[in-house]
C-alpha cells in the first residue's frame, strides 16, 4: 500500500500554538519504523496544481493563498499565518489526497498521511484547512473520468462543512459526516447525511450510529470511491472532541468502515483528519493503527 507524506515542509507557528503539526512527522516515524516490511511503501507527496486546486476553489481564493494577500482575518479563520511554507504544505497535502485516490483504484486502498482539510469553503479558508482536498481529488476522479460518483465518509468529530458546501447540489458526490452536535463548526454546513452525537458520546452508541450511517450511505451514493476521514479526535483524551470513544473503539470504527468498503468493493483512500489529544503521541497511535488497519497489518 502507498502512503504519502508532506511533513517536510514545515510552517513557523507562534509558541504555544494549539495545532500539533509535529504529529505529522512522527506518524510518518512510526509507520516506517513499527509496520512490516514492504507493508506500506512511503512516497513524498506531490503538489496539487492549480487547474487541479481550481475544480473546487475560486480563483480569487487562490491567488490570496498563494501571492501572500490574505487579510488578518483570513488568516485568524484558518488558524495559523501565511508563509510560503504553508501554501506548499497545503498543495502537497491536497496533492497527497489526489495521489492517494489515483492510487487506491489501482490498489484497493492508499493512505495519505495528513489531509482531511474539511473546513475550507470554495472562497475561503478555516479551522486549519487552506485547500479541501477531499473536494479537490472528488472533482479530479471525476475529470480524469476514472469514476462518476465519490462518497466521503467523514469520521472527523467535527462537521465537513466546508465539503459539504462545495459539494452542494452535486449528486455525484455523496458527503456523509458523523461529528459531534455541540461542537466547531458551530453554524453546521447540510451534507448529503449528518449523524449528530450528544458530548459524552462513548463506543456503543458511537458504533451504533456509524453503521446505520454506513449503511445508508452506501446504499444512496452508488459510489466508485471512497474518501474516508479517520480524525483521531472523537478519542475520548482529545481536547477538542467532547466526545468518550476509546482507541479501541476507534480502532473498531476504522475496521467497520474498511470492511464495508471490502465488502461493496469498493476502493478506498483515507486521510487522516484531526486529532488534538492531551499527549501527542496518543493522537498518533490513533492514526498508526488506521494506517495499519488499512494496509491490512
Amino acid at each position: 500500500m502507498l502512503a504519502y507524506y508532506s511533513d517536510g515542509f514545515v510552517l513557523p507557528l507562534p509558541a504555544g500554538h494549539r495545532f500539533p503539526m509535529e504529529k505529522y512527522a512522527r506518524l510518518r516515524e512510526r509507520v516506517q519504523a513499527e509496520l512490516p516490511p514492504g507493508a506500506v511503501q512511503l512516497v513524498l507527496a506531490p503538489a496539487a496544481t492549480d487547474r487541479e486546486i481550481l475544480r473546487a476553489h475560486d480563483p480569487g481564493w487562490l491567488r490570496a493563498v498563494v501571492d501572500g494577500t490574505l487579510t488578518p482575518a483570513q488568516q485568524r479563520d484558518i488558524g495559523f499565518p501565511w508563509s510560503t511554507a504553508m501554501v506548499e504544505r497545503s498543495r502537497r497535502s491536497a496533492g497527497a489526497t489526489l495521489a492517494a485516490c489515483r492510487s487506491a483504484l489501482e490498489q484497493g486502498a492508499s493512505v495519505n498521511l495528513a489531509g482531511g482539510t474539511h473546513h475550507a469553503f470554495r472562497d475561503r479558508g478555516a479551522g486549519y484547512c487552506v485547500f479541501n482536498d477531499v473536494a479537490i481529488a472528488a472533482a479530479a476522479m471525476q475529470v480524469e473520468r476514472r469514476v462518476q460518483r465519490v462518497l466521503v465518509v467523514d469520521c472527523d468529530v467535527h462537521q465537513g462543512d466546508g465539503t459539504a458546501s462545495i459539494a452542494a447540489g452535486d449528486p455525484s458526490v455523496f458527503t456523509f459526516s458523523i461529528h459531534g452536535r455541540n461542537n466547531y463548526p458551530f453554524t453546521k454546513v447540510a451534507g448529503d447525511l449528518d449523524i449528530e452525537l450528544d458530548d459524552g458520546t462513548g463506543d456503543a452508541e458511537y458504533l451504533d450510529r456509524l453503521a446505520g450511517g454506513l449503511d445508508h450511505a452506501f446504499a444512496a451514493a452508488r459510489a466508485g470511491l471512497v474518501i474516508y476521514l479517520a480524525g483521531a479526535d472523537p478519542y475520548e483524551g482529545d481536547r477538542l472532541g467532547r466526545l468518550s470513544v476509546s482507541r479501541a473503539g476507534l480502532a473498531a470504527r476504522d475496521r467497520m468502515v474498511f470492511d464495508r468498503c471490502a465488502q461493496a468493493g469498493l476502493p478506498v483512500a483515507v486521510c487522516m483528519a484531526g486529532g488534538y489529544a492531551r499527549e501527542i503521541e496518543d493522537t498518533v497511535a490513533i492514526h498508526l493503527g488506521t494506517v495499519r488497519i488499512a494496509a491490512g497489518c
